[in-house]
């Protein structure tokens, strides 16, 4: 049943393709990059035809967020081998960092799964000069929740119960709140296991606003980058706490849908109070992404998501990375190449490629808005 709940979950992946792009547009997270099977180092690259190096040269560093590391695995892949001479560096340590590495302006870009906060922008003048930084939404996905439970390959949970068991209020497997939302599922008397990021993470803040928002009564943090609550078990970046949970019986943690995909790691469906629980799958966070809406002015495109849906087959738990950049004032020798760079990577190939690593496409109607964003950094 496993494996057809895992070739379930990578062939709805390809319906994100379908999904409208109906965004509506009002005013206008993270980790390692040390390798391991990431499930999109064997794809093939894109047609070189399809990506223009026009103004690309040298060396492109760029570092932040560890959510869309398989995404930019396959990018970076793809972009230079049509841009012969061309060295795009992505270093994947955490949204967190990124934006700190941007705003001492060491990276020609950053990857972050939260919006830059206020003081963070007023910060980014510095490296601008004559502009500031913007966020860019490049890439969406459902935070999956995984768990390792010897003999259990299903399980559904609500918020509430979801953020007790994070906040160590939940302390065994067959605790009546679990087994209430798993008729007929045989839960073993087993001490969870609950991990969650040693380091700042937009994957974290990311969880943190879905239940501050679907279980209000129940989690009392504040959403931040930070793990918030007490107890759990802290591992570093999403693939060593996706690590820790596929080696522990008994664990439940937070990262990627790419994570759990490539190390086979089954999935927690979410009770939203619709029809049915919702699985963790591109399709249904393209669904919840597809309801955002702008909340950025001028040019930054930072966004609005809905994690109280009851859409049909919409996945709450979602996150969208963004590349920060400067609106204007960005470096000379690297601006050609980050043009080139995410150009292709708002490119209808470039979204293309992110359903085969388990992440979902940015909706057409706000990606077109990326691309005409980037076509004007200066």
């Amino acid at each position: 049943m496993k494996l057809q709940r895992k070739n379930r979950l990578r062939a709805t992946a390809l319906g994100a393709l379908a999904v409208s792009g109906a965004l509506v547009l009002t005013a206008c997270g993270s980790d390692d990059n040390t390798g391991g099977d990431t499930g999109g180092s064997s794809k093939s690259a894109a047609p070189a035809s399809n990506i223009k190096c026009d103004g690309a040269e040298g060396q492109l560093r760029a570092s932040g967020s560890s959510a869309q590391k398989n995404a930019m695995d396959l990018w970076v892949k793809n972009y230079m081998a049509a841009c012969s001479g061309v060295e795009v560096n992505y270093s994947s340590s955490s949204s967190g960092e990124g934006i700190v590495a941007f705003n001492q302006g060491t990276v020609g870009f950053a990857g972050s799964d939260s919006a830059l906060k206020p003081e963070e922008v007023a910060e980014s003048k510095k490296v601008c000069k004559t502009g500031q930084g913007i966020n860019l939404p490049m890439v969406g996905g459902p935070i999956a929740i995984g768990f390792h439970l010897e003999g259990v390959d299903k399980l559904t949970l609500d918020a509430p119960t979801l953020a007790k068991i994070f906040d160590t209020k939940i302390k065994k497997w067959n605790d009546p709140a679990i087994a209430k939302l798993n008729d007929g599922v045989k839960l073993p008397d087993k001490a969870i296991q609950a991990f969650h990021r040693s380091e700042d993470s937009g994957t974290t803040q990311n969880l943190g606003k879905y239940l501050n928002a679907a279980a209000p009564s129940d989690w009392k943090y504040e959403a931040e980058k930070k793990w918030p609550a007490p107890g759990g078990q802290a591992a570093s970046g999403s693939s060593g706490v996706a690590s820790q949970v596929k080696a522990v019986d008994g664990a439940i943690g937070y990262f990627e849908l790419s994570y759990a995909t490539s190390q086979d790691i089954t999935t927690v469906d979410i009770n939203t109070g619709g029809a049915a629980p919702v699985e963790a799958t591109s399709e249904n966070a393209s669904k919840a992404i597809a309801a955002a809406k702008v909340k950025g002015t001028g040019k930054d495109l930072a966004l609005d998501l809905d994690y109280t849906t009851k859409a049909e087959g919409a996945y709450p738990i979602v996150l969208v990375t963004y590349e920060v950049v400067c609106d204007t004032g960005n470096k000379a020798d690297t601006l050609g190449t980050v043009k080139s760079f995410l150009t292709y990577t708002a490119s209808e190939d470039g979204q293309k490629v992110l359903t085969e690593a388990g992440y979902a496409p940015i909706p057409e109607a706000i990606n077109a808005k990326v691309r005409e964003t980037v076509a004007g950094l200066s």
